[in-house]
């Protein structure tokens, strides 16, 4: 302790009360007391700047010796600047963009083009004049017309089985034996007691003739003619039931000779050869399911039974055809065969069965089909592609490219589609040339250029076929079908009106694709 820097401190042990000396404390000689850094990472700093430590100051006696202070420099250290970080992620997102608008190619410069006054590509097509199926599309069940589990009609050993599991057998087709030799016996016995009775008769009727001529010369009583007239009327009766007995006898046998009672395809065997067969066996031999012709059951919506029963009604053979669950694949072509008499009203539908003659065995029985029933067809209405039907603010409307290469607006009246044609029943001519593709960035007026590769490819076509696959079926009453069991068939194509939409901002539809499925971006 420096003399010039603090008084001693003397009389230390004085009593209270007596005089004191009081002077200035040393500095603190411990080591430097530093204060915790303010991030966890930042550690202590090997250099600081220290402060000129206070000292504490003896006032008075009986006061408390207040310790010094040390005055501790803020760190040196600073953090990272937030304007460089800033600048780092502006020039990343800047070269992001760039990249993008990079690799987008020439489809978004053309748009980009258009956005700023340029012609919008578009690909367009000619109405045209055609033929229109109208068909219902529905799902249906293959169902023989006949299934026939073949019994046994005797009781007998089953001596022999002619037929191989799932082959093709025709209506009197030998199947199976069952042993004759006990029917054989029963109906010699038969014969037998037929001739005893037989030889009875003549003999009673001889006697007959005999007393009817003593009768006559009054040699016997009229009672003993009479008596001889009954005895023969028994022995007829007698002769009559040998007779059935005979004729029992020889229908077992037959029945022992079992053929096919209808033409189809066997199933799986249901006994062995070998086995004693009875009337009351309930799985029978084996079981026929018919398959030519064979018929599929399927059910229609009731708002279009009346459209089916007038021209039923006129005498006119409804064509249905068949194709598999994907409807791609056409199975067979068949002809509508009967009405059911009811609507069922828990699905507002009416069962329908058609008859196909299947000659080469593609529809099996319990398989679901897709069928289309065709029940008109519109001759020279004017068709576009499905894609050009757009629906928005003004209802439902095409796009018309003008002779100067701008487009208007053109509401239209829709019939049945197909699923790729469209029939338009009015607001269309044919020759005129609409937009099939890009109507989602068109409005009224706007300037628009075919695109590469369009044109001729998206024609409207000469005309609808009157063999579509079952997804594309035509529907009547403007394209909109109900689905006999409450589902979206493949044929049913909805026709949902977009609300509150612009041209510019209209539903358009691809190409082969349910109308008003799906909605594009402005």
């Amino acid at each position: 302790m420096a003399p010039d820097d603090a008084a001693l401190i003397e009389n230390e042990a004085a009593p209270f009360g007596e005089d004191r000396e009081y002077g200035r404390l040393d500095p603190v000689e411990d080591p430097l007391v530093e204060a915790p850094p303010r991030y966890p990472d930042e550690g202590y700093p090997d250099e600081r700047e220290i402060g000129e430590v206070e000292p504490a100051v003896a006032r008075a006696p009986g006061d408390v010796v207040v310790p010094a202070r040390i005055a501790v420099a803020p760190s040196r250290l600073r953090r990272p600047s937030r304007r460089v970080l800033l600048a780092a992620l502006a020039i990343i997102a800047i070269l992001a963009v760039a990249w993008f608008l990079w690799h987008r190619g020439g489809d978004s410069s053309a748009a980009g083009r258009a956005q700023f006054g340029g012609p919008m590509p578009v690909a367009t097509a000619q109405a045209q004049k055609g033929d229109m199926p109208v068909t219902l599309a529905e799902l249906g069940t293959v169902a023989p017309l006949a299934t026939v589990t073949v019994k046994t009609q005797i009781n007998g050993q089953l001596v022999a089985v002619a037929f191989q599991e799932g082959q093709m057998v025709k209506k009197g087709d030998f199947l199976a034996q069952i042993d004759p030799r006990p029917y054989q016996v029963a109906l010699a016995q038969a014969e037998g007691q037929l001739a005893k009775d037989q030889a009875a008769l003549r003999d009673a009727q001889l006697d007959l003739a005999r007393y009817r001529t003593l009768v006559a010369q009054n040699s016997i009583a009229r009672q003993t003619l009479d008596t001889q007239a009954a005895t023969v009327q028994q022995d007829i009766g007698v002769v009559q039931a040998d007779q059935a007995q005979v004729d029992t006898q020889k229908l077992n046998l037959t029945y022992c000779h079992i053929v096919a009672p209808v033409g189809g395809r066997v199933g799986l065997r249901q006994v062995d050869a070998g086995n004693y067969v009875q009337v009351s066996d309930a799985n029978g031999i084996v079981v026929i399911t018919q398959l030519q012709p064979i018929s599929v059951l399927f059910t229609v919506p009731e708002d279009n039974l009346p459209a089916v029963l007038k021209r039923v009604g006129s005498g006119a053979t409804l064509t249905v055809t068949a194709y598999d669950r994907s409807g791609s694949i056409k199975l067979d072509t068949g002809r509508l065969d009967t009405i059911d008499n009811v609507i069922d009203t828990t699905t507002g539908t009416v069962k329908m069965r058609a008859v196909f003659d299947n000659t080469e065995g593609i529809l099996f029985p319990n398989q679901f089909v897709n069928v289309q029933l065709l029940v008109d067809t519109l001759k020279d209405t004017v068709l576009v592609p499905t894609s050009a039907i757009q629906r928005g603010a003004p209802g439902t409307f095409v796009y018309v490219v003008k002779p100067d290469e701008t487009v208007t607006v053109q509401t239209v009246e829709l019939g049945p589609t197909d699923g790729v044609h469209q029939a338009v029943t009015k607001g269309l001519e044919p020759g005129q040339s609409i937009v099939t593709d890009g109507a989602d960035r068109l409005k009224e007026g706007a300037k628009v250029s075919l695109a590469a590769g369009a044109g001729s490819a998206a024609t409207a076509g000469g005309g609808a076929s009157g063999e579509n696959p079952a997804g594309a079926a035509a529907s009547p009453a403007g394209g909109q079908d109900q689905a006999s069991t409450g589902h979206q068939r493949g044929g049913h194509r909805g026709q949902g009106q977009a609300q509150g939409q612009s041209p510019g901002q209209s539903q358009s539809q691809g190409q082969g694709q349910s109308q008003g499925q799906s909605q594009s971006a402005p």
